[in-house]
């Protein structure tokens, strides 16, 4: 079939930030570029935002409660339902999808999923280790939302992962084919230093003038790890060696700040929050090392963006950077929770800065190979064999 229409179903978006959020909104710039009508569907954190225009493409903002066994839980169910399952019409009737594309299962996906049963939309199952990568284990703990994946999983016309690790995990929901496909960066108008012989490249050793900059990026949750950068800092040499900074915000954010405390690492440590994007890059371009300390990750984008800035990027085995990343070639690759061995990797390319801007250069060459536009393409194929 021709599809036309594409509304991308995700558990969150704009004005949160995240994995997700980055990718949906990528995905939608390129969709419509390319002439598609796009509109993204997310979920109503009680924000009651509507629908609004994100980068031109509009976004609605729909009620997505859940049943519960607990009788208070049940009784707001009752009350919310009707007017949750109002609204979801009226967004279907209003734009008839030619394919409903879930972007990491939620509520999303199963409010996507009573559409799909209702109108017959062509349904595709995109999961971004929601599944495993996730502090809170809502598919251990929500009969709910695991039964509404397997029922997607069966009657999808498409089933992907963002890396290898993540479709493994499908398996156990009944998706024996999904199919990777991967995060995306954008390559184009960001601030960097590539040490590959440009003009205005430098080496590691001459980007600051004092002590070397460590930077880690992403949601600060427990699954992510910062505090094992943390605590690999506070017992090694790195905390008289280089400065740490940690960008972003979460649910663990206090508790990072007071651990820094706790270990006396105040001048040390920088946790600025949220940043924007654009900030970012240029932090990430400016540092010397970047780190990617989670627990379980499934396809972190700082990596690429790591890889973009022509930084040397640390990384987790615990997940997908194993699939992309080449240990000792365009990254290195350590168990965070063996918090001396990630502050060795770390001190390591700090003290041979040759073999950094090696590593750095190879990381730049690589993230050629991760552009959105490649992206779309690999969902637009699954488009046209729906």
């Amino acid at each position: 079939m021709t599809v036309r229409r594409v509304a991308l179903v995700a558990s969150s978006y704009h004005p949160y930030t995240g994995g997700v959020e980055s990718h949906v909104r990528h995905v939608a710039r390129v969709l419509a570029a390319r002439g598609r009508a796009v509109e993204v569907w997310t979920v109503d954190r009680g924000e009651r935002l509507g629908t609004r225009r994100v980068d031109g493409v509009p976004v609605r903002y729909l009620p997505c409660p859940q049943p519960s066994s607990r009788p208070g839980d049940v009784a707001r169910f009752g009350l919310a339902a009707p007017g949750a399952a109002l609204a979801w019409g009226r967004a279907q009737a209003a734009f008839r999808p030619d394919v409903l594309h879930v972007q990491c299962f939620g509520p999303n996906g199963a409010y996507a999923l009573a559409l799909r049963t209702l109108t017959r939309t062509p349904l595709v199952v995109s999961s971004h280790g929601e599944t495993f990568a996730d502090d809170f284990d809502v598919f251990e703990h929500s009969r709910v939302l695991g039964t509404a994946l397997r029922r997607s999983v069966q009657v999808a016309a498409a089933v992907t992962g963002c890396s290898r690790v993540v479709t493994d995990d499908l398996v156990r929901f009944g998706a024996e084919h999904a199919v990777v496909v991967p995060n995306g960066v954008e390559l184009d108008g960001q601030p960097g230093r590539h040490p590959d012989g440009d003009p205005d490249s430098g080496s590691v050793g001459d980007s600051v003038e004092s002590d070397p900059v460590v930077l880690a990026v992403g949601r600060i949750e427990h699954v992510k790890g910062f505090d094992l950068l943390v605590d690999a800092f506070a017992t090694s040499a790195l905390r008289d060696r280089a400065r740490l900074v940690v960008v972003g915000d979460g649910g663990e954010a206090a508790s990072l700040r007071r651990r820094v405390a706790a270990q006396g690492l105040e001048d040390r440590v920088e946790l600025p929050g949220r940043l924007e994007p654009a900030e970012v890059a240029a932090r990430m371009a400016a540092a010397d090392v970047v780190v990617v300390p989670s627990r379980a990750d499934a396809a972190p984008l700082v990596v690429l963006e790591g890889w973009r800035s022509g930084r040397p990027v640390v990384a987790t085995v615990r997940g997908g950077p194993p699939e992309i990343v080449t240990d000792g070639v365009d990254g290195v690759l350590v168990d965070p929770q063996d918090t001396p061995a990630l502050a060795g990797a770390v001190l390591g390319l700090l003290d041979d800065r040759e073999r950094a801007d090696r590593i750095g250069a190879a990381g730049r060459r690589r993230v050629e190979d991760f552009t959105w536009e490649r992206v779309v393409d690999r969902y637009e194929e699954l488009y046209a064999a729906l």
